[in-house]
């Protein structure tokens, strides 16, 4: 009878498989749906490209060039003043339009996208590491602790701005990449999960259940 049950258990484990965002959202609704999730799903490919390009050069002046940040900035003004300063002079001149700001940059409503999307996900994720830190989930705690700590050894080995670009490529690359190949990707986590789940099963099995534990004290009911 013994077998049986933790066959069923086993073949519980097996059919049950971790879904990274539960198949009830599209990705799109998940990044929150606006223009930051158009970019990040590079549905707008332009400005993706172009915002990659412009990160890309700004780590190549920060960490190859070794720029000052304070430098850069007063160069990137002066420079952005000067093109501009000659544009319309050569405007006035030849009766052509002058510069103008991009509409898009006047826009709030990328910047508050991004605040939305990046408050909804502290709150969800606050809770959920509050969840996990108590131990209700074990192997899933052990998870993100190995990861936290490998995450800590490897920057030792970057500087923070090379953290900041990576961070940027995976934003960059991992939602479309998800979207793209998402049975995949949640089979294999699939696989990762419950593997995990039955080496704790056999841990607690084994090991943690014979752990001799004090006498567990009943509650006075009035």
């Amino acid at each position: 009878m013994a077998h049986n049950t933790s066959s069923d258990s086993d073949n519980e484990i097996t059919t049950t498989r971790a879904k990274l965002f539960g198949h009830e959202k599209p990705m799109h609704d998940v990044l929150g749906g606006g223009k930051v999730a158009d970019i990040l799903l590079w549905r707008d490919r332009n400005i993706s490209a172009a915002l990659l390009v412009g990160m890309t050069v700004m780590w190549f002046l920060f960490e190859i060039v070794e720029y000052n940040f304070v430098t850069l900035l007063c160069h990137i003004s002066i420079t952005t003043m000067l093109v501009l300063f000659i544009w319309s002079t050569v405007a006035d001149i030849l009766k052509w339009n002058g510069p103008k700001i991009p509409h898009i940059i006047l826009q709030d409503s990328f910047f508050h996208d991004l605040a939305s999307i990046l408050h909804s996900r502290f709150n969800q994720l606050l809770p959920m590491l509050f969840h996990i830190s108590c131990g209700i989930d074990l192997p899933l705690f052990l998870l993100i602790i190995v990861s936290l700590y490998i995450l800590s050894v490897i920057g030792t080995y970057f500087s923070f701005v090379n953290l900041l670009y990576i961070g940027f490529l995976c934003m960059q690359t991992l939602p479309i990449v998800y979207e793209r190949y998402e049975d995949e990707i949640d089979n294999l986590l699939g696989d990762i999960m419950l593997q995990l789940r039955k080496k704790y099963r056999w841990l607690n099995k084994n090991y943690l259940n014979k752990i001799p534990r004090g006498p567990v004290k009943e509650k006075k009911t009035r």
